[in-house]
């Protein structure tokens, strides 16, 4: 189940909403929850909820394990174990029929024979990346003694399975979120802001990622046919369709969150106005390059006296295991690589040129980003380099395929792109900031007719997504794959 389907809309939705506020009690309201949620998870993984509720409970009694030894050697062992156990169970379901086929064609080559593999019964799950990352999470920040070990099963399952952050974030980690699954309120004016937040997030799905979809299927498919100027529209289509596609799912977790009484961070915050790539990374996946940053990179910097080498090569490794968590291919290992070595370089001196060339910095981050999404998007490293090749080496085609350029640059693709251009700039909190300082001195009609045009806009854009939805618009999160 996605949230931009009429199921999870007009069904799911308005059932879970009644459920949890008719339930008498925080804990019963919490149980509503964690119900719902399996109810989520199961409508599109079936069987594998009950495997997933099973490591849940290893988590919860490994925790407990580490609160009962909280000073003893036997303590770090647990740890160890446990998190070795949410590894290898990531590795088996998103990785075992990458490392196979690897070691099949290295196999091949010593005229060994094949390993023998059955890749259904280890496929790869929806969401597993992220609830993975929500365990580890969990047994680092009770070892860490950051937050205590859950002592209650059902609120132990609800950090990792409530429905909102369940299937592609934000990554909530368990010292964010703890105190709240204790105690939480929702306000008129949460569960308001909620709705707000969940609405933009579906228009920016419904009404520009997913119309930017097929023009970059296209694109994409008709790759070694592009001109220079056409390969890099389509990377800027991709780029437009990547970030509205992702942060769109962002909005409508936050706005869910926020609709039962749960504040989650924040995940994008504008990150096409960067001016460097270490910037970029600093607004967009927060939740991911955070919780890398907090333990992996810092640890890995912390354990030996720092050099900025060391400082380097640390960034790379973390962003090649960045890139191998999105996906198991070896153009997810590249694009991984490609920003781990730029992120190094600005580390070792690069930072301090861009602070000084104003808006060629810009140009220079849109530039790199722009490439880097032609490696996630491509469905190989060949198809990667063919589509670079095109947008930065020898293109001598001058003349686009006319139905490629009727499909993907007509007056309606044109319009959305404009729209999304716009949106990628901070206007909104610009008005917001404005609002707090002038608004208190604007005339009352005037401030009546903003508020009125606000909701006027925010019930066009639920109206047009729904009609989006039923008329069944392209639809996949991007976000699901990984």
């Amino acid at each position: 189940m996605v949230f931009s389907s009429l199921v999870f809309l007009f069904v799911f939705l308005p059932l879970a909403l009644a459920a949890y506020f008719l339930a008498p009690r925080k804990s019963a309201r919490n149980l509503v929850l964690v119900l719902m949620s399996l109810l989520f998870y199961a409508w599109g993984e079936g069987g594998f909820v009950f495997f997933l509720l099973a490591l849940v409970g290893a988590n919860y009694a490994i925790a407990l394990a580490m609160r009962r030894l909280p000073k003893s050697r036997g303590r770090k062992a647990i740890f160890i174990a446990g998190i070795t156990l949410n590894v290898v169970v990531l590795l088996l379901f998103k990785y075992s029929a990458f490392f196979v086929a690897n070691m099949n064609v290295l196999l091949a080559k010593l005229s060994v024979r094949a390993i023998h593999y059955n890749a259904h019964r280890l496929r790869f799950r929806l969401g597993i990346s992220f609830f993975t990352f929500h365990e580890l999470s969990y047994l680092i920040d009770v070892y860490r003694g950051t937050a205590p070990a859950e002592t209650n099963p059902i609120d132990s399952v609800l950090y990792i399975l409530l429905f909102p952050q369940l299937i592609a974030g934000p990554i909530v980690r368990y010292h964010q979120i703890a105190a709240q699954i204790k105690e939480r309120t929702v306000g008129s004016e949460d569960f308001v802001a909620g709705i707000r937040r969940f609405i933009v997030g579906l228009g920016k799905k419904c009404l520009i990622g997913n119309n930017l979809g097929r023009p970059v299927d296209l694109i994409f498919a008709y790759s070694p046919d592009l001109t220079r100027a056409m390969a890099w529209y389509g990377a800027l289509l991709y780029g437009l369709q990547i970030y509205f596609d992702f942060s769109g799912y962002s909005d409508m977790a936050i706005g869910l969150a926020r609709m039962f009484g749960f504040r989650f961070p924040e995940n994008f915050n504008y990150p096409y106005v960067s001016r460097s790539i270490t910037e970029f990374w600093a607004r967009w996946h927060i939740s991911l390059s955070t919780w890398f940053r907090d333990y992996l990179y810092i640890p890995l910097l912390v354990r030996t006296r720092y050099t900025l080498l060391k400082d380097c090569l640390c960034i790379v490794l973390v962003f090649l295991l960045c890139g191998f968590w999105h996906g198991a291919s070896w153009s997810f290992v590249a694009w991984g690589l490609y920003y781990g070595v730029f992120l190094a370089i600005e580390r070792a001196g690069l930072s301090r040129l861009l602070n000084r060339i104003g808006p060629l910095a810009h140009l220079y981050a849109l530039a790199v980003i722009m490439a880097g999404w032609v490696l996630f998007r491509a469905k190989d490293l060949a198809a990667a380099r063919i589509y670079l090749r095109l947008m930065f080496g020898h293109n001598t085609l001058t003349a686009m395929n006319p139905y490629v350029l009727h499909y993907c640059a007509n007056s309606e693709v044109l319009a959305i792109v404009a729209v999304g251009l716009l949106a990628c700039l901070p206007i909104i909190p610009w008005i917001r900031e404005h609002e707090k300082t002038i608004g208190p001195a604007l005339p009352r009609p005037l401030v009546f007719g903003w508020q009125s045009a606000s909701f006027v806009a925010l019930a066009a854009i639920a109206v047009f997504s729904v009609a989006s939805l039923a008329s069944g618009t392209y639809n996949p999160f991007i976000y699901f794959q990984f």
